[in-house]
């Protein structure tokens, strides 16, 4: 009787042990959770009581035997640890801190909006419309948000229980996220991090300048993004950035627009006229940025136009040797480009790859004038080279590094800085010029994926701009796959791996110790 007695008891300490560990856990606030409590209180003081029964000798030779006090330290170990982690537990919560151990950053938010959320001036609220209040991958989004900023902070808002605000703000499906900021307000549906940053750029910024860009040459349709050849992904990831994306046919124009901050040139087929030339430059002038995108054997004019701004463009095209399993070297006339200016604004968060297919060398002139800084941003590997003979490549797909080549690594995108003033120029303050030796580099084929083309592109309009609070990494389309369980599913996994699992291994031990004693 004695042995049943002790085993009574032990199980009995055991299941009021697990009943503290639920109210600890999960607070009591479910009713299987209370249901679950009361069966583990209710069965271990029973336990106890029958180990009582049994009179106090028995439980005097029971404390006085070298197996209980075995026993009462492995329990009294075990109220400790579960007592340290109630402790970290405690200081999570209070001491909010999160590790990404991912090599591509994926757990973590993106330069560029962490550079958003600290420059905010007013409280931003997040508050998100799911589906029975619940939505794990949307609420740790916004948790990374208001984790970053003291003025964040984020809800989550069952719609069929609080019909009245998704009224108030016509909430019309799941997975809607509504951000408030000052007096401003926005939706966004089926949020991830570049939608809900793009979102709050255009609430924290209440002036929209204008992008314009140059039509009438043939160059890339900015509202096509269906071809591969098209400017329309790049079109639209402008006007995310809270631009006014218009298109100027400039042939039919005397002078560039007043209200065109930047004026970009990309991809002309057909020559340029004497006016329009004047025209860009006089926009220089005046204090503009522009950007040109020029490929090889394109517009000459642009070719001359930059040369009497700091800019040297070659007419060449940049040959690197790509080098293929069981094949050996090939011609690549695609440059993988990693090697970025780090001091410039536009490159200084640059550290990956960017593509640049059928790019020609774009650098500093040899003695470039007093007021002109000019800053070669990226320049191609050591394998690579400037092939002169541009007609053999395209029409022979041959190439080879001859002595009348330059050989690399070789500039391919250059920014210049103008001090308008001691130019003596009819204007004041300072001009910006970048220049980029590929069109397809911010086509539809290549301005996203793994690549920084679409970086690189942004950090230069928006340098251009003079928006230099926008330069930045910024967030990818596609996050990390998360595994999201459904609340039920979670419940069942916490019980398995918190109660039942180690619930029957308690008791699996204390029946083996039982019957060995």
């Amino acid at each position: 009787m004695r042995r049943s007695s002790s085993f009574f008891g032990l199980v009995g300490v055991g299941l009021l042990l697990f009943a503290f560990v639920l109210i600890a856990f999960t607070g009591g606030t479910g009713t299987f959770d209370m249901l679950a409590i009361l069966v583990h209180l209710v069965g271990g003081i029973a336990c106890i009581i029958v180990y009582l029964s049994s009179g106090l000798e028995n439980l005097r030779e029971f404390l006085g035997e070298r197996s209980t006090r075995y026993g009462t330290s492995t329990i009294l170990a075990s109220l400790f640890f579960v007592g340290i982690l109630a402790v970290l537990s405690f200081l999570s919560t209070r001491y909010n801190t999160r590790w990404d151990l991912s090599e591509s950053g994926a757990f973590s938010l993106s330069p560029q909006t962490i550079d958003v959320l600290g420059a905010l001036d007013k409280d931003l609220t997040m508050e998100a419309f799911v589906e029975n209040g619940r939505n794990i991958a949307i609420e740790d989004l916004l948790r990374l948000y208001a984790d970053q900023s003291p003025k964040a902070s984020h809800q989550m808002i069952d719609p069929n229980a609080r019909p009245e605000l998704a009224e108030r703000y016509q909430i019309r499906q799941f997975n809607t996220v509504r951000l408030g900021y000052g007096e401003q307000s926005t939706m966004v549906v089926e949020p991830t991090e570049e939608s809900l940053t793009n979102a709050l750029i255009k609430l924290t910024r209440t002036q929209s300048l204008t992008v314009c860009a140059v039509s009438g040459h043939g160059e890339p349709s900015i509202e096509d993004e269906e071809t591969p050849a098209g400017y329309g992904q790049a079109a639209a990831a402008v006007r995310n950035e809270n631009y006014t994306l218009e298109s100027i046919l400039l042939p039919s124009l005397e002078e560039i627009p007043e209200k065109c901050a930047v004026t970009i040139v990309s991809g002309a087929q057909r020559p340029f006229l004497e006016h329009e030339i004047k025209a860009l430059d006089a926009f220089i002038r005046r204090g503009g940025g522009l950007l040109v995108l020029i490929g090889p054997r394109q517009a000459p004019q642009l070719v001359e136009l930059l040369a009497g701004w700091g800019v040297a463009v070659g007419d060449d095209v940049v040959v690197d040797q790509v080098v293929r399993l069981f094949q050996g070297p090939s011609l690549g006339l695609s440059p993988l480009v990693e090697d970025y200016d780090p001091n410039h604004e536009i490159t200084r968060d640059l550290s990956e790859r960017s593509l640049f297919p059928l790019v020609r060398s774009v650098g500093s002139v040899a003695d470039p004038r007093q007021a002109m800084t000019v800053t070669e941003l990226a320049k191609t590997s050591q394998s690579s080279w400037a092939e002169s003979d541009v007609t053999g490549v395209f029409e022979s797909g041959a190439a080879a590094l001859d002595p009348e080549d330059r050989p690399g690594p070789i500039s391919i995108a250059a920014a210049v800085d103008v001090d308008l003033t001691q130019l003596n120029k009819p204007g004041e303050g300072n001009a910006r010029i970048v220049a980029i030796g590929s069109v397809e580099f911010a086509d539809n084929q290549n301005l996203d994926g793994t690549f920084f083309n679409r970086d690189l592109f942004l950090n230069s309009i928006g340098w251009l701009a003079g928006q230099e609070d926008l330069l930045s990494i910024r967030p990818r389309a596609v996050r990390a796959s998360r595994v999201a369980f459904t609340r039920d599913e979670g419940t069942l996994i916490f019980y398995l791996s918190v109660l039942v699992i180690p619930e029957l291994l308690l008791m699996l031990g204390l029946y083996v110790w039982w019957r060995r004693n």
